[in-house]
């Protein structure tokens, strides 16, 4: 570990963070996402929307064919809609767990054939665990990762390595289009990505028949947690 990993959501925030420590510890980032990275630490890059599963099943068809395998996947992609459950239209409610929850699924399902003996990193969130108000569409795509990332685990179990990591609020540019009311004040005590994205490679480096099953990681005085 950590050879070549499939990073979603790599061109920006934790993804871009984890594209940074995989290439740092010698591993070759491979990058799914809509926009494309900036860093030339990425190997290899193919554009795709997360929240269509048969075409994020289909970029990691394309992007494992031209590289040639895979150690390790890591879904850093997500996104958020805040607000009351009837106020957030619902386009953009479903698209939190197309993104989320099922584009999580469906890069996994697609890369699992190409994974024996390798490792799965899921992100959830500590609103995985905690459900707050005006986040209907975060909380239950997110719970819905720690319950797909527990079941994953139990079914792979000898053959590929599954952990779930569950970050709490992060410095990066997540929070940019919300409403102000949504947004962290600046005096927030959030983790730099950076900090995750090590948690992340630790994972990773662990030897085969070791599981780090579950990692919550949060500012020591962020109140998502507990």
């Amino acid at each position: 570990m950590p050879g070549q990993v499939l990073v979603t959501g790599g061109a920006s925030g934790l993804g871009a963070a984890v594209v940074h420590a995989v290439h740092e510890a010698g591993g070759r980032p491979l990058v799914l996402d809509k926009a494309a990275p900036t860093s030339d630490e990425v190997a290899d890059f193919e554009s795709v929307d997360l929240g269509d599963a048969r075409a994020a099943e289909q970029a990691v068809r394309a992007i494992v064919e031209r590289n040639g395998g895979l150690r390790a996947v890591v879904t850093a992609a997500g996104t958020d809609a805040c607000g009351r459950l009837d106020e957030v239209p619902a386009t953009d409610w479903d698209r939190v767990v197309l993104v989320n929850l099922l584009g999580t699924a469906a890069v996994v399902r697609a890369a699992l054939p190409h994974l024996d003996g390798g490792r799965v990193v899921t992100i959830a969130s500590t609103l995985g665990l905690k459900a707050v108000s005006d986040a209907t569409a975060y909380c239950a795509s997110k719970f819905g990762v720690v319950g797909f990332t527990r079941a994953l685990a139990a079914e792979t179990a000898g053959r590929v390595g599954v952990t779930l990591v569950v970050p709490g609020g992060m410095r990066t540019r997540f929070f940019d289009d919300r409403a102000e009311q949504y947004r962290p004040p600046d005096d927030s005590k959030l983790n730099p990505p950076e900090h995750v994205a090590d948690a992340i490679l630790f994972a990773l480096r662990q030897p085969a028949g070791c599981e780090l099953r579950e990692l919550v990681v949060a500012h020591s005085e962020e109140g998502s947690w507990p």
